[in-house]
């Protein structure tokens, strides 16, 4: 049974509000971001193995799944490795927009490779997300500091280009659920970091532990789960632009625990990003409604 409308909304922000919970944990549970990044895999599987036994998908849970799906996988562990390893060098904040350039990348991407020709309003918001991403860029005049920044940044765009190939496979539809492609991602992701894990053995402590269920269990499975409620409801458009909260709620997070603050340039930059990312997702939702019309349109001629 699909959530009505306004409940849909609901479960969008919710999805937005606890994906933005992963570096604040990620900093609570001081562990390296392989261990982090592993255990919210695991876990996340876990849990989202339990709530499709609880609730009748038990059959789902054993299928073959596509290479596609397990590529993607590998993604995901890329994704957030990289991203909760930026976090350690540079602001949270700053990560976050960073990965937000995804949309744009991924269409200047789909521009070469699949054929989606980039119109003058998409060429638009490519320069509005290059400007902001330039306007994000570190000030400071102490060079040991400069360098740890670059250093984050290298990481944060090494997030990025592993999150643009996440959404670019993706796109094509699939013929497994949503639940049985997450939880084969959540699954092989961390399948890949295991031998990270094994060679460098550490034992969380209880405290640590605790974070590590955290993250499991908010980003890592209820995020997930409401995103998915969401998406049987909302077109994909408005899902994309409610999931800019989660920038939003990494910023306020970051400055609320850790004195994280942005300057009126970086946070102009934000904002140029922030509108470069709802434009690019309401011109491929256009782009997707009238290739699908100019399909039907074929096969009724």
């Amino acid at each position: 049974m699909n959530p009505p409308p306004a409940l849909a909304l609901i479960f969008a922000l919710l999805a937005a509000t606890l994906m933005g919970t992963i570096g604040i944990f990620a900093r609570f549970a001081a562990l390296p971001a392989e261990h982090i990044t592993f255990y919210r895999l695991l876990f996340g599987a876990l849990f989202l193995t339990a709530y499709m036994v609880f609730n009748g998908k038990r059959q789902e849970i054993r299928h073959r799944p596509s290479k596609r799906t397990l590529i993607n996988g590998a993604m995901l562990a890329g994704f957030m490795a990289f991203y909760i390893e930026a976090i350690q060098y540079t602001q949270m904040a700053t990560v976050i927009m960073i990965i937000y350039l995804a949309p744009v990348v991924s269409s200047v991407f789909a521009h070469f490779v699949f054929n989606e020709r980039l119109n003058r309003f998409s060429m638009a918001s490519v320069v509005l997300a290059l400007a902001g991403f330039i306007l994000m860029l570190p000030v400071t005049s102490s060079q040991s500091l400069y360098d740890s920044e670059i250093v984050g940044y290298c990481y944060a765009l090494l997030a990025l280009i592993t999150y643009s190939g996440f959404i670019l496979i993706n796109r094509k539809p699939s013929a497994a659920s949503p639940y049985q492609s997450t939880l084969v991602q959540l699954s092989v992701g961390a399948l890949c970091l295991l031998p990270l894990v094994l060679t460098t053995p550490l034992v969380p402590s209880l405290n640590q532990f605790a974070w590590l269920l955290a993250i499991g269990f908010f980003p890592g499975f209820l995020a997930i789960l409401f995103a998915v409620k969401a998406l049987s409801q909302l077109p994909s458009v408005t899902y994309g632009t409610l999931s800019y909260v989660e920038p939003v709620v990494v910023v306020t997070l970051a400055w609320w625990l850790f004195n994280e603050a942005l300057t009126a340039q970086q946070l102009s930059g934000m904002g140029l990003i922030i509108l470069a990312g709802i434009t690019q997702g309401w011109l491929s939702q256009r782009f997707c409604y009238r290739r699908r019309d100019l399909g039907r349109a074929k096969a009724n001629g």
